[in-house]
């Protein structure tokens, strides 16, 4: 299944430990890259979050931010680490020595200094689950965004694509008419150099240049090409970076089919496929 490479998902969860919020947000990368931001009590587990993540993630930047909020007990006594209060108090004191006008540091100051009010003892390995669970429904949610937006990049690659055989069918059908007029012309034109040129030169120089014209071979890679992209589509894996190698492919040979015009229509297809071609790649530069 298609999926797009940009999604959003978010999660929350109240637990015995507090409240659980995860939020996702995936764009478009060349490779698989995780980013997480995670609260004090997990940060020690983050490789486990990490590969949580890149487990889902086949190819995108996944931005993973988990916010905790601690259950507040309105029975529980405020306990001070008044070692590390004391050291505090004591730092700022010597600061002071060295400002000429010191601004006074009060009670909360000190209060809100990370550690200096201690927190209860929490349940680490029920939170890492409950952090888990949590983050699997995000992923969960996270994919399947992913799989919807991937349906519709799918859709539109696929309009690109039956657009892509209609011009070729139009350079088909005209084909024959445009080789056998660019014949008719070169004769006519020869026909005025009559007596300057040897007859048998003549035909093999209007063999040489209705050869540079025929495009059948481009047409048919370029064929090739619109199959491959079809088939890549159905494909259960990530696949965006096989697409846009052949929307490279399709540049190629339709740049070939301009550059080998000799007529009007054949130009206008030529400028129309790469339209089509850049519409795809716009698209494909999303898909995982």
């Amino acid at each position: 299944m298609i999926r797009s490479m940009t999604a959003f998902a978010r999660k929350e969860g109240a637990t015995q430990n507090g409240l659980l919020v995860w939020e996702l947000k995936s764009v478009n990368h060349r490779f698989s890259e995780v980013s997480l931001r995670l609260p004090e009590e997990l940060r020690a587990q983050e490789i486990r979050l990490r590969d949580r993540v890149a487990g889902r993630i086949g190819r995108g930047k996944v931005e993973a931010n988990l916010r905790f909020q601690p259950v507040e007990d309105a029975g529980q006594p405020v306990e001070i680490d008044r070692e590390l209060a004391d050291r505090l108090a004591h730092a700022t004191r010597e600061i002071d020595q060295l400002l000429y006008n010191p601004a006074p540091v009060n009670a909360m100051d000190v209060l809100r200094w990370p550690g200096v009010i201690k927190t209860p003892e929490r349940d680490g390995d029920r939170l890492l689950a409950d952090a888990m669970a949590l983050l699997d429904a995000a992923l969960d949610e996270l994919v399947q965004t992913r799989e919807r937006e991937g349906e519709k990049l799918k859709r539109i690659v696929t309009e690109r694509l039956d657009a892509i055989e209609l011009q070729l069918a139009r350079v088909r059908e005209r084909l024959p008419e445009i080789l056998a007029g660019l014949r008719e012309r070169l004769e006519a034109r020869l026909q005025e150099l009559q007596g300057e040129l040897d007859a048998a030169r003549v035909e093999q120089e209007i063999v040489i240049l209705a050869s540079k014209a025929d495009v059948d071979e481009e047409l048919d890679r370029l064929a090739t090409h619109v199959a491959e992209v079809r088939r890549v589509l159905e494909q259960d894996e990530p696949v965006g970076r096989r697409l846009d190698f052949l929307m490279q492919e399709f540049n190629r040979e339709a740049n070939t089919l301009g550059s080998k015009s000799v007529h009007v229509d054949t130009t206008g297809v030529s400028v129309e496929l790469k339209v089509l071609i850049e519409q795809m790649r716009e698209q494909i530069q999303n898909i995982e």
